[in-house]
Parts: C-alpha cells; sequence; structure tokens
C-alpha cells in the first residue's frame, strides 16, 4: 500500500556475406512487409486525434435528496462544466458555463439542488470550494489568491466542512460552514502537519495521517468534543507500516483503515472509538482501495485493485448477502453511488476499448439504464483494442507487469513500430481502462507497452519499495527489459521502438534518452528533469509529506551529488536521438523552466527536439482543445522520427 499523496539496439552486424544476395533478399522482404503492412492498415479504420477526443469525459454521479437527478461534468464544451441530468437521462440542465476553467463536481446540498464544486486557474490547482445557489448564481466559499482548499464532508447538522491551507501555505486547517448562511468556524487549527482523512457523520471526529517515511506513517483520532483537541495516536506498530484513511462507519463508533502490517497488501481494519481497540475487517489477495457506506447504512461497498483493475463488491450489511448487478457491458465499475434511500445506485462503467458511460440502476428493476453513449460516433468501438496482462523478466529476473496493446494491423508479416509507455509518480500504476491517447496511438499502428515498473503501486509493499533511492537506476532498468521484451514479439518492428511518459514517466523518458542509446525517440511530457530543483520548489501544500518524499527519492541538501547524476538536464550532452517535450506553463510541480532547459540542452548538440508550451495548462491538460494538439504532436513526430 502506498500514501503519497517506458532498451537494447537491434543488434546490426558490419559483415556481409554475400553482399548482394543479402541485399536482394532484405529489400524483398522489407517490400514485402510494407505492403502486407499497408493492407492491414487499409482494413482498420484511422481516426484523428480531434476524433478521439470528440468523444465525451464524465465525472461525478452525486444523486439528489429528491432521487430525480444527478450532478454530473462533461468535457463537451472543451472544459468540464456541471450538469443536473435526469435519472433517465433524458435531461441535461446547464449548471455552470464556463469557457477557460474546468468545473469540478463535489455534490449537492443534502436537502436542496444547491451544488458545491472546485476549480482552480490555468491548471495551478490552487482550487477554490464555490456553491452554486437555486437561482444560479456563484460565491467563492474560499476567495484569496494564493491559497488552496478541498472539501472534507457533510455531517448530520447539515454543515459542510473544508480545509485550507490559507493560514499557513504549509498545512491545512478545519472549517465548517452553516449551510444557511455560509458563515464558518474554525474547528482545528492544524499546527502540526496531520494530513486530514475522513470526518464522522457526527461531526465529533476527525481521522488524521502523519508521514514518518514513504513506508511508514501513523493515524489519529480527533475527538473534536474533547478539551485540548489532541489527536490520540491508533495504530502502534513495529517496523514500517503504511496506512490509509478509507472512512467512519454510519454509526460513527468505528473508523475502518487499511494497513499492509501483515500483509504485502492493504488490508481494512476497523478501529472501535468506544473500546480502543484494533480488529480485522476485510482482506483480499490485493489491495483494498477503498470502502464505503450507503447513507442509511444499507450497503457497504468494496474495491480492490486486482492486477490492474479495479473488481468491485457491494454487499448488504444485514445479510453478508452480495448485491447481484443487472446484466452489464464488460468493464470496470467506477464512483458506485447510492441515493439516500438507497432505492437507486449510480455508477460508471469503463474498459480499455469504452469510455466512461454513466448508468443509473433502480434496485427494484432487473435492468440498469444507460444514460450516455461517451464515444464519438464516428468511432467504430470493435475497431479499439483491448490490453492484455503481461510479464516479462527485468535484469534481475523480476517479474515486471505490463499492459500490452496490439494493433489490430499487426502480425509477423506485417510488424509495427512501438512505444513503451510509463506511468507517472513515482508510485503510480497504469491500469486498465479506457485512454483516448493511448488507443489513438494504437489505432495508428503503434504497438503500446505500458509498464508497472518496480516501485509502482498495487504489487505489494515490497515491489513498491525496490526503487527507493535507486530511481533512474533499477526502474529505469525495468523499462530496458520492456524493449527487451517488445522485440520478443514476432509483431513488432525491433528496430523502431520508442518511450514516452508523463511527469515521472516524463522523467524517466528523458532518463532513457539520456542515459541509454536504447529507444530510437523519446517523448516526454511535463517530466522531471532536475530533481535537486523539483524537491526544493515543491508546492507548499506538500509540506506534510516532504519528509515522505525525501526518503523515496533523497534530500536535495544531503544527496545532491546522486540527485544531479540521475537528472537529465545536466546530462543534454548524452541525448542523441529526437525527442519532443511537452510543458503546461503554470505546472505547480514540474516548473516550465525545467522543460525549458532540458529542451535548450538538446538543442545545444544539434540533436533534434520539439517543444510544445499551452500556456494555460499545469500539471495534465485539463482543454480538450490543448489535448488534441498534444495528440497531433505525438503522431506528426513519431510519423517523422520513427
Amino acid at each position: 500500500m502506498k500514501h503519497t499523496p517506458l532498451y537494447l539496439a537491434l543488434f546490426a552486424s558490419s559483415l556481409l556475406l554475400s553482399a548482394c544476395d543479402k541485399t536482394a533478399k532484405t529489400d524483398t522482404t522489407t517490400v514485402a512487409a510494407e505492403a502486407a503492412l499497408d493492407s492491414k492498415m487499409a482494413a482498420v479504420p484511422a481516426y484523428t486525434p480531434a476524433q478521439f477526443y470528440a468523444t465525451k469525459s464524465y465525472m461525478g454521479n452525486d444523486i439528489n435528496h429528491k432521487a430525480d437527478a444527478l450532478l454530473v461534468a462533461s468535457d463537451e464544451t472543451g472544459v468540464f462544466n456541471l450538469y443536473k441530468v435526469s435519472l433517465d437521462g433524458k435531461t441535461w440542465t446547464p449548471l455552470t458555463q464556463s469557457t477557460t476553467e474546468s468545473m469540478l463536481p463535489v455534490g449537492w446540498f443534502p436537502q436542496d439542488d444547491r451544488v458545491l464544486y472546485k476549480a482552480d486557474q490555468g491548471g495551478n490547482e490552487l482550487h477554490h470550494v464555490y456553491v452554486r445557489e437555486l437561482d444560479g448564481s456563484v460565491k467563492d466559499l474560499t476567495p484569496g489568491d494564493k491559497h488552496k482548499a478541498e472539501f472534507v464532508g457533510w455531517t448530520d447538522d447539515n454543515k459542510f466542512w473544508l480545509m485550507t491551507n490559507e493560514r499557513d501555505p504549509k498545512f491545512f486547517d478545519l472549517y465548517s460552514y452553516d449551510s444557511s448562511n455560509y458563515q464558518r468556524t474554525l474547528v482545528y487549527q492544524n499546527n502540526e502537519g496531520y494530513d486530514i482523512g475522513a470526518l464522522s457523520d457526527n461531526g465529533r471526529y476527525v481521522a488524521l495521517s502523519k508521514e514518518r517515511t514513504n513506508a511508514d506513517n501513523n493515524l489519529y483520532l480527533l475527538d473534536l468534543q474533547s478539551t485540548d483537541k489532541t489527536p490520540v495516536h491508533i495504530t502502534p506498530h513495529q517496523g514500517n507500516v503504511s496506512h490509509g484513511i478509507y472512512g467512519f462507519s454510519r454509526d460513527n463508533n468505528q473508523l475502518i483503515f487499511g494497513s499492509d502490517e501483515k500483509s504485502e497488501f492493504s488490508e481494512a481494519f476497523a478501529y472501535n472509538i468506544n473500546e480502543k481497540a484494533v480488529q480485522p475487517y476485510s482482506k483480499a489477495d490485493w489491495d483494498i482501495m477503498y470502502i464505503g457506506f450507503s447513507k442509511d447504512n444499507k450497503y457497504k461497498v468494496e474495491a480492490v485493485n486486482a492486477d490492474a483493475s479495479t473488481l468491485i463488491s457491494i454487499t448488504e450489511l444485514a445479510t453478508g448477502k452480495a448485491l447481484q448487478l443487472p446484466e452489464l457491458p464488460a468493464g470496470d465499475l467506477r464512483g458506485v453511488t447510492f441515493s439516500d434511500d438507497s432505492q437507486y445506485l449510480s455508477f460508471y462503467v469503463n474498459a480499455d476499448n469504452s469510455p466512461s458511460n454513466l448508468f443509473v440502476w433502480k434496485l427494484s428493476e432487473t435492468k440498469a439504464e444507460r444514460l450516455t453513449q461517451a464515444l464519438d460516433k464516428a468511432i467504430d468501438e470493435n475497431v479499439l483494442v483491448k490490453s492484455e496482462v503481461v510479464r516479462f523478466p527485468s535484469f534481475d529476473d523480476l517479474a515486471v507487469p505490463a499492459l500490452l496493446y496490439k494493433p489490430k494491423q499487426a502480425s509477423s508479416t506485417a510488424k509495427v513500430p512501438a512505444l513503451i509507455w510509463i506511468h507517472g509518480g513515482p508510485g503510480g500504476q497504469s491500469r486498465t481502462g479506457y485512454s483516448p491517447a493511448i488507443q489513438h496511438l494504437v489505432n495508428q499502428g503503434y504497438a503500446v507497452l505500458a509498464v508497472n515498473n518496480r516501485g509502482s503501486s498495487g504489487y505489494g509493499k515490497t515491489f513498491f519499495h525496490l526503487d527507493d533511492l535507486k530511481h533512474g537506476e533499477h526502474d529505469l532498468q525495468d523499462i530496458v527489459y520492456g524493449k527487451k521484451y517488445l522485440q520478443s514479439l514476432d509483431w513488432v518492428a525491433t528496430d523502431r521502438i520508442g518511450v514516452m511518459g508523463g511527469s515521472y514517466g516524463g522523467y524517466l523518458t528523458m532518463a532513457a534518452m539520456a542515459f541509454t542509446d536504447e529507444f530510437k525517440v523519446g517523448i516526454n511530457i511535463f517530466g522531471v528533469t532536475n530533481w535537486v530543483r523539483t524537491l526544493e520548489s515543491i508546492p507548499a501544500w506538500w509540506e506534510s509529506f516532504r519528509e515522505s518524499l525525501y526518503a523515496e527519492l533523497g534530500d536535495p541538501a544531503k544527496d545532491g551529488e546522486r540527485l544531479r547524476r540521475i537528472s537529465p538536464v545536466f546530462h543534454g550532452d548524452k541525448v542523441k536521438k529526437p525527442v519532443l517535450v511537452v510543458q503546461g506553463a503554470n505546472d505547480p510541480r514540474v516548473l516550465q523552466v525545467e522543460s525549458d532547459e532540458m529542451v535548450a540542452a538538446i538543442r545545444a548538440q544539434n540533436v533534434p527536439v520539439e517543444y510544445v508550451l499551452f500556456p494555460d495548462e499545469g500539471h495534465g491538460f485539463m482543454k480538450k482543445e490543448n489535448r488534441i494538439k498534444a495528440q497531433e504532436a505525438y503522431l506528426a513526430f513519431l510519423q517523422k522520427y520513427l
């Protein structure tokens, strides 16, 4: 369990025996292969980035108090806006009309159709929380220029609770808000740097966590009715144990949390508040991702991260019986949400070859209603591909998991170029599910291997910590051996393999281009290139896990030499192959200067480098127009150099 907030060169012999015959055979083979590939490509419709991103993305599916509408955000207009959606999906009433910033849903008020939502400015991650009144007017509940706010929860007295770092940029304080007039009360001044994890329904208890290292943390219970409001440590343990907060039981008597103390994976435990005792609650063969309860406490929802897919179970608490869902399309369930009376269930179904579509199920009926058609009508879903979970041995025989996307036009007689795709983090995971970026590249005839290198989450704590203080070294070798694996496939063009990734994946991409000669091209999407600067300039609100980051990546004050050694920006002279860099100017995590300097260092060597800079984006691209431009840049670059 984690708690922090894609090489081998093809051997080419210079010894040409029977040169004329060899050349003739090679040319014939090449022509035949290209003809076969062209034939297969013609059989697969090729779609543009604009068509893939015409597909609609949705988020949120909260059911209102009358159980007659959902709160949904859609990016159909180019950025995410909020809609009131009837339960049959026939009526979509716009609630916001933003043209610049995405409006991200929090939820309905519990007794009327006022709405809470949040938004930042140009991707700067300084989110504010807003209320949309019944008359359509909007109020910023957390006004100011340089702070960040997040929603914590509702309590039974109809108060909503927010946390902000306005007092001290490093720490988040907890406030309760009167839902009638929005007057707020400072409930807990967080001077010690705790992370606020959950709030009990009665408003009495707050679950807190505090990082020690990236492998070890503690959980605390804060009783707001106590005289001194001192958090009480509730997870004493020996050695390194990672804990995560799931939430409180509906009766306010238990805190449900995850722990890897007794397993490689996160198991669920219950802390009994009255008895001050911990009991096992639930376990699985993989990490338990979350546990939640319907508002009327009739059902429990549990999610497990099973080999990069999400398995959802819904249990009736009174009987212990599993709720049998109606027939649904293949895919993972996401965002499972009950109405207040548990008569309705809303959720999304998502698959590799099908973007998230919204469903509503009335539990008394046998069929769930599908409310959306997310995939653009121009795209035939049957043309899209499903990933295959594969594993390959790395340099030390470690089995490295990955998701393999094989283009439909690929075969042993029609070999295709390939890309290794590296997720962010460190500590992230490439998971099954729809990705327009991956599907577009595969549709264009590029194989994709999404590698979950050592240090990825989801495969046990030992695997997760294998890259600690070894970043850009052992995990980079996993990427090298991912290339070896691709070269073992008879449908891959072994001399046409590139690497790409975002954030930490962008770092490993640049590391692969600077420290190896294995990949023909690299696409660095807002990747770290100067670890010293990045670790010295982390956002102020990351203060609570600064030491955890240092334990995993290194302390710039103590480990500066090693951090410079693994930072590609100091080794631009070693980059010999074409690189594309894509960056958001407002990125608070990986500053624009990192990409500026990396591009300059490569250009100084007269190596082809292309640079796409979005002035209105941050760490990730929210605007559909920019996502299309980025995807067009990926394709043009790959068509030119790979």
